[in-house]
C-alpha cells in the first residue's frame, strides 16, 4: 500500500501515549508499506527535530508551520483565549493552511492509495473531497475528554470553559466525522461513543499495543520499602488531576499502614501544581530519559485517573514488565483487561487504597498479578497491532477501489 500519513504536531520524542502508538503502528507499516509522513508544527524552527524525524522515516516531510504557539500564553490562558473562536482550541491550534494545501496537492496527484489523518487535531488538513480515501485514526474521544474534565473540575472559571469546550468539540466532531470514509478507534468503548456522534459512520477498532522487546518482564517485586508510581505526561490535565487525587486522597490510608511507603511521580514537564506535591515520601522526577528504570523498581505501579479517553498505553507498559496495577474504572477504559484476573480496578479512595495496601501485605497475591498481567500484555506486541492496523486500511482501499469500479465491470468479475 501506498500511504499518506498526516499528523499535527511533533512526533519525536516518542514520550506520550498518541506518540507511541503513532511511532511503532508505522515503524511496523513501513518496511511492506510504502509510506510518506508529514508532520507539521508550530513555534520556533526546530532544525534538529526535522533531521531526526528523517533519521527515523526516510520519506519523512516535516513542515514548520508559521506562526507561534500560543503568544506566551499557558495552556489555560491559551483555552480561555480560544473561547471568542468558532473552534475548539485543540483544532484551531493545528490549523494550517500551507499544510491543507500541500495535503490537497499530494492527494491530487494519485500517488496514493490512502491517507491517514492522524488525531482529530489535524483534520482541518484534509477538505473531503479528494477521491483517495481517507481514514480517521482518533486515539480518543475528544467531547468525552473535555465533557469528564469539565465534571471533575473545582475551579468555577475553567469548568465554564470547559464545558464551552466539550460541546463545541462534540459538535465539530459530528462535522469532522463526515469527511472521512472510515475511522479507526482505539477501542469498542471509543466506537460505542462515536457511533453515539454519528450512528453511519464506519469504524473499526485496533488496540492498544505494547513494545515486548523493551518493555520486558523483571524479577518479582520486593515490599520492604515499598514503591508506588505513576507514569505519564505531567503536563496533561487527567494527569495532574490523577496524582492530586491520589496524594490527597488515597495516599496518607497506604501511609498510615505502610509508613515506609514512597510515591513516584514520574513524567516530562510536571506542572507547578505537581511539583507542589513533592515531600520527603513523595518524589517528581520530571522527565527521564526512560521510564523502564521506574517500572522496574515499582512494587505496585497506580493509574488513578478520573479523566480520560482512549487507552492508557502506561498499563500494558508496566504490565510487559511484571508489575501489578491498581487502577480506576477510567484509568483502564477500553483495555481488555479483567479487574481480579490481570489487575484491580477500583473508584473510591478508601477501596482504592485498599487494593493497594493488600498488595502491599500480600506477596503471594501480588505475585499472582504480576505473572498474569505479564501474560495478558504478551498478547498486543505493536507488530500484531500493526497487522490488524493495516487489514483495516487495505479493506477500505479495496471498498473504494470497487465503488469506483463501473457496475458492468464488478457484475462481470462475479462468479
Amino acid at each position: 500500500m501506498r500511504i499518506l500519513w498526516v499528523k499535527a504536531g511533533k512526533l519525536l520524542p516518542v514520550d506520550t501515549g498518541g506518540k507511541i502508538r503513532s511511532y511503532h503502528i508505522l515503524k511496523h507499516l513501513m518496511p511492506a508499506h510504502e509510506v510518506k509522513l508529514i508532520s507539521y508544527y508550530k513555534g520556533m524552527r526546530d532544525p534538529e527535530y526535522e533531521n531526526n524525524l528523517r533519521i527515523e522515516f526516510a520519506e519523512a516531510e516535516p513542515i514548520h508551520s508559521s506562526g507561534a504557539d500560543g503568544n506566551g500564553l499557558s495552556e489555560s490562558g491559551r483555552y480561555f483565549m480560544n473561547l471568542f473562536s468558532d473552534l475548539p482550541y485543540s483544532i484551531r491550534k493545528f490549523t494550517s493552511k500551507s499544510v491543507r494545501e500541500r495535503v490537497a496537492d499530494l492527494l491530487n496527484r494519485k500517488e496514493y492509495d490512502v491517507a491517514i489523518c492522524d488525531f482529530l487535531s489535524a483534520s482541518r488538513s484534509f477538505s473531503g473531497s479528494s477521491t483517495i480515501p481517507a481514514i480517521l485514526f482518533q486515539h480518543n474521544v475528544e467531547s468525552t475528554l473535555w465533557r469528564r474534565m469539565a465534571e471533575t473540575e473545582s475551579h468555577s472559571l475553567k469548568r465554564i470553559a470547559y464545558r464551552i469546550e466539550a460541546s463545541r468539540m462534540l459538535r465539530y466532531e459530528r462535522e469532522a466525522i463526515k469527511r472521512f470514509q472510515h475511522v479507526i478507534a482505539v477501542s469498542e468503548n471509543d466506537r460505542q461513543q462515536m457511533l453515539a456522534i454519528d450512528p453511519s459512520c464506519e469504524i473499526s477498532v485496533v488496540p492498544t499495543g505494547v513494545d515486548t522487546q523493551t518493555f520486558t518482564r523483571v524479577p518479582h517485586a520486593d515490599a520492604t520499602e515499598p514503591r508506588i508510581v505513576f507514569v505519564g505526561s505531567m503536563d496533561w490535565e487527567p494527569n495532574i488531576d490523577a496524582v492530586t487525587y491520589f496524594v490527597n486522597q488515597i495516599f496518607p490510608k497506604i501511609r498510615a499502614e505502610f509508613p515506609a511507603a514512597t510515591f513516584h511521580i514520574v513524567g516530562r514537564n510536571p506542572a507547578p501544581s505537581v511539583r507542589r506535591l513533592i515531600g520527603p515520601s513523595i518524589l517528581v522526577t520530571g522527565g527521564v530519559p526512560s521510564v523502564r528504570p521506574y517500572l522496574r523498581d515499582a512494587t505496585v505501579v497506580v493509574v488513578p485517573l478520573q479523566i480520560g479517553g482512549g487507552t492508557r498505553l502506561k498499563i500494558f507498559e508496566a504490565m510487559a514488565m511484571g508489575k501489578a496495577l491498581v487502577s480506576t474504572t477510567i484509568g483502564a477504559e477500553g483495555l481488555e483487561v479483567k479487574n481480579g484476573r490481570d489487575l484491580l480496578l477500583t473508584d473510591t479512595p478508601e477501596t482504592f487504597a485498599d487494593a493497594v495496601r493488600v498488595l502491599l501485605r500480600d506477596s503471594e497475591l501480588r505475585r499472582r498479578y504480576e505473572d498474569a498481567a505479564a501474560r495478558l500484555a504478551a498478547r498486543f506486541d505493536w507488530s500484531q497491532i500493526a497487522e490488524r492496523f493495516a487489514g483495516i486500511v487495505s479493506g477500505v482501499i479495496e471498498q473504494r477501489s470497487s465503488e469506483s469500479r463501473p457496475k458492468s465491470s464488478r457484475t462481470a468479475a462475479q462468479p
